[in-house]
């Protein structure tokens, strides 16, 4: 038996216990102020008395017992209604049939917020899917009068994609499926393909791009691998004026990508993977959304693998994305 449950349940008995006792106190008064013999009366004390202990012992076991069951049921992390033992007595009848209202009330409301939430990631993607198509009639338009004022448009078309790119990324993650696909992976080929896409930032930036090391091979997602290395290239070109950006690797697991840009303030870099903090620089900048750097921290932890950053303010900033593990983890 549980003490502790022994103790709840002659706490709730306290006053039928103590009823008893006045009742029997005044039986026992009445039969010795009647000058009835004493035997009788120490006979008849020790007869209540036994079958008060009998009584009381019979129902604290059976309490206990009660009491420990609903405990394991209450424990369990997925709590079903019909999981509840036979009330115990009629007030414990009553909550339960409360409890069960509330709980099927409260299970409506879900089903209703969730019924919500899918409609509304429906509508956003297939908006974020649909505006593509504008923003790429949009860019052959442009490319057919190659003018400086076009050119001006063409990089804000691709940050637009940029963004819509990343509304897709976080509702894809946040779905109930994934679609991870796991397989060897290999880097250099991912890298390159992004210089390639942002080659005219670096061009009309005049940022030096050095690669070192690069040709490794992990166990991986190719797309959210790339969506990762993207958005850590990005950052590291929004926020590098001069001088260059390095890429190379360690270990044959672990990518590393070096600017010599403005840094990251100290007390902003606890909270760089903070979903929609932006910190000093992206205050400044004001066209950072706080995601990215969350995104990235999301996609390789649902991976099994892991990101960390290291800055100086005016000298630079390091990234280290470590594929050394791979552990598909689910929402």
């Amino acid at each position: 038996m549980s003490f502790r449950n022994v103790l709840k349940l002659l706490f709730n008995i306290r006053r039928t216990i103590l009823l008893f006792i006045l009742i029997c106190s005044i039986f026992f008064l009445v039969l010795f102020l009647s000058s009835v013999n004493i035997e009788v009366i120490l006979y008849a004390l020790l007869l209540s008395s036994f079958i008060g202990i009998v009584i009381l012992v019979v129902y604290l076991y059976k309490g206990v017992k009660h009491l420990n069951y609903l405990e394991s049921v209450l424990n369990q992390p997925n709590f079903q209604m019909d999981q509840l033992p036979e009330s115990y007595h009629l007030f414990e009848e009553e909550y339960q049939q409360i409890l069960s209202k509330v709980m099927q009330e409260h299970q409506s409301s879900l089903n209703d917020s969730m019924n919500k939430y899918n409609d509304l990631m429906d509508i956003t993607t297939l908006w974020a899917h649909q505006i593509k198509t504008p923003i790429s009639a949009m860019r052959l338009l442009l490319q057919t009068n190659e003018i400086e004022e076009n050119q001006s448009i063409k990089e804000e078309l691709f940050e637009i994609e940029k963004y819509v790119s990343m509304l897709l990324g976080y509702y894809r993650l946040n779905s109930e499926t994934n679609d991870f696909v796991i397989r060897k992976v290999q880097c250099e080929p991912i890298i390159r393909s992004i210089i390639r896409e942002y080659a005219k930032f670096f061009i009309r930036k005049k940022i030096q791009i050095e690669l070192e090391n690069i040709n490794i091979t992990v166990l991986s997602d190719e797309k959210w691998l790339s969506f990762v290395i993207e958005q850590v290239l990005s950052n590291a070109l929004k926020y590098t004026s001069e001088g260059k950006i390095k890429i190379s690797s360690e270990n044959e697991t672990t990518l590393i990508i070096e600017d010599t840009g403005i840094g990251i303030q100290v007390e902003d870099l606890p909270r760089i993977f903070e979903k929609g903090y932006t910190g000093f620089n992206g205050r400044r900048d004001k066209k950072s959304t706080g995601l990215g750097l969350y995104l990235c921290k999301m996609i390789l932890s649902k991976l099994g693998h892991s990101i960390e950053i290291n800055s100086t303010v005016n000298k630079g900033t390091i990234v280290k994305i470590h594929l050394d593990g791979i552990s598909i983890k689910d929402n």
